[in-house]
């Protein structure tokens, strides 16, 4: 949404996430060549994107999440400097509670069992009030996830971290880096 509450149409909106292992293509440890779960839509004329992809997983000392950044209009997505909104979507502890009892997800349920909403660096300011997406769905015919994103089209970018996986200033899981 604008930042008068309309449609905000044509504007580019980039989202990324870990596997189910709390890798992040392009950063982590053995996959800094590959791009998965990660990808681009333009808002339609009712300021809506939709995303298609897996559950991420939960690692060490982050709620479950996704990561997103918002462009003007898809040329300006060339450069990261362009991005007018940077934020992350935390997923319901409901529904990751069930996708995280999968084998596929080991290591994601005690990883999430050690955080919460109020002590993660990036929700822990209003314990995701803002940024906790609404869920429908169930894990095995998959789950929508759905968040109203109010964006000031009158900021100036002011740039930012490469989309890895760090939030708040705190690189991706393992130690992995930031590209240049």
């Amino acid at each position: 949404m604008a930042g008068d509450n309309a449609p905000f149409e044509g504007a580019a909106v980039h989202a990324w996430h870990c596997d189910a292992q709390g890798r992040y293509s392009m950063y982590s440890d053995g996959v800094e060549d590959a791009t998965w779960l990660r990808g681009v839509q333009v808002a339609d004329a009712a300021g809506e994107v939709t995303f298609t992809s897996v559950f991420p997983g939960c690692y060490s000392g982050r709620w479950t999440h996704i990561h997103f950044e918002v462009y003007p209009d898809v040329d300006s997505i060339t450069d990261a400097e362009n991005a007018i909104a940077t934020s992350q979507m935390a997923l319901p502890e409901d529904a990751c509670n069930a996708v995280f009892a999968l084998e596929t997800y080991d290591g994601s349920a005690k990883n999430l069992s050690a955080i919460s909403l109020d002590d993660d660096n990036v929700f822990g300011d209003d314990g995701g009030e803002q940024q906790l997406a609404t869920i429908s769905g169930d894990r095995d015919s998959g789950y929508t996830a759905t968040l109203d994103v109010p964006v000031d089209t009158d900021t100036e970018p002011t740039g930012g971290a490469a989309p890895g996986g760090g939030g708040a200033g705190q690189a991706p899981p393992d130690g992995d880096r930031e590209k240049p």
